[in-house]
């Protein structure tokens, strides 16, 4: 089953105030648009991704996605002066069976609440994200509460609205004014819609205060990984050793079946251990003769690459070097240089130290090098 999340981010959104729409804002550190867009990259069962954009925001909406290269983010397609002009718009690109439509402005949605949806549109034409009313509610005149009315059977209607495709583009073509949402129009064309239980994270983003609220129920799902990783090499014949990818002339080489650098091993099990996948050794085997003087980069890189697809973002790099000799302090800031660039982490957020074992054990003796290192992920 195809599924299309159409993502209506074409109005305005002047209530919450701001120099730019509110989906083009900062939330703890990302745009919103590029939160929301980002809820539906990290569910597979989610085949295309179309966004609706006002066009005064292109270059709004291209730093919102300029990280974002995933194929199934499709090219945008410029809104109309209605949302139901604009949702009409966007489903003349959707390629997906089925429809999930999503304001931009709801960056919480979570993947358990999004399954609940999916579950419900594979045995109903059409299904919507919902809280039952559990407040009192009064009807008020005149600023002054007259009577009340009986919630039961009342909901509250989020997003996504789901439905097969050819449904909902017919009801919209057919409707004869603008509703104020997706059911709405679904209903004046005769669908049956099925509500499912929504999630009370699932808010949308529309007074300023709004924005506080979001960014501390993003606080409470923040997941932060700590990993620690720990590398030794004995030191051999040689003229140099390599450590955190920079070269320093020496009167030994550090030994190993790579390219021996202990510093940038420990990082990438720090890394390794962060993501609970393991360690070097079970992704490069040193029984693997194709690792045979690999340059460590390669490790490391792996390394990064498996936190990206995990979703996380490496927030902090610490490496301690332990030995006598050479002295690490005066390439210490070259060795961060060439970490940041490996990595892509800025480095602010990379520390290379070193200490001395007071020429006690064997790196006292000067027979090896010793490396500890710490990485913290972080994903939002």
């Amino acid at each position: 089953m195809k599924r299309t999340a159409l993502i209506v981010a074409a109005g305005r959104g002047t209530r919450v105030g701001g120099d730019i729409p509110k989906q083009y804002q900062m939330l703890n550190g990302a745009m919103i648009l590029t939160r929301t867009i980002k809820t539906f990259l990290d569910c597979a069962q989610i085949s295309q991704i179309q966004v609706v954009i006002h066009p005064d925001d292109t270059a709004h909406y291209k730093q919102a996605t300029v990280a974002l290269t995933d194929p199934r983010l499709t090219p945008y397609v410029l809104g109309a002066d209605t949302r139901s002009g604009s949702v009409l718009a966007g489903l003349a690109a959707c390629s997906g069976a089925q429809t999930y439509i999503h304001d931009a402005a709801r960056p919480l949605l979570n993947q358990v609440t999004l399954a609940r949806l999916f579950a419900a549109m594979d045995d109903a034409p059409a299904a919507f994200l919902a809280l039952p009313i559990t407040d009192a509610l009064w009807q008020v005149e005149n600023g002054q509460a007259k009577s009340t009315v009986a919630r039961e059977n009342y909901w509250r209607a989020q997003t996504p609205q789901a439905f097969r495709t050819a449904d909902i583009r017919a009801a919209h073509l057919a409707a004869t004014q603008s509703y104020d949402d997706d059911v709405a129009t679904a209903r004046a064309a005769g669908l049956d819609v099925t509500p499912v239980l929504g999630s009370d994270q699932n808010i949308k983003i529309t007074r300023p205060a709004d924005f506080a609220l979001a960014a501390k129920l993003l606080g409470k799902t923040m997941d932060i990984r700590t990993g620690n990783g720990f590398d030794v090499h004995k030191l051999g014949a040689g003229d140099h050793v390599i450590i955190c990818g920079v070269k320093i002339p020496h009167d030994k080489s550090m030994i190993g079946h790579s390219d021996a650098d202990v510093g940038m091993h420990a990082i990438t099990d720090a890394i390794f251990g962060a993501l609970a996948m393991g360690d070097i050794g079970q992704w490069f085997p040193p029984s693997d003769p194709q690792w045979k003087g690999a340059s460590s980069d390669i490790f490391l890189k792996k390394a990064v690459q498996l936190s990206e697809q995990k979703g996380f973002t490496i927030t902090h790099m610490d490496c301690t070097l332990i030995c006598e000799h050479p002295k690490i302090g005066p390439h210490a800031d070259a060795m961060r240089d060439a970490l940041a660039t490996i990595t892509g982490v800025d480095k602010s957020r990379i520390s290379v130290k070193a200490t001395t074992s007071e020429t006690l054990g064997f790196t006292g003796r000067g027979e090896g090098i010793a490396a500890q290192a710490t990485a913290t992920l972080v994903k939002t």
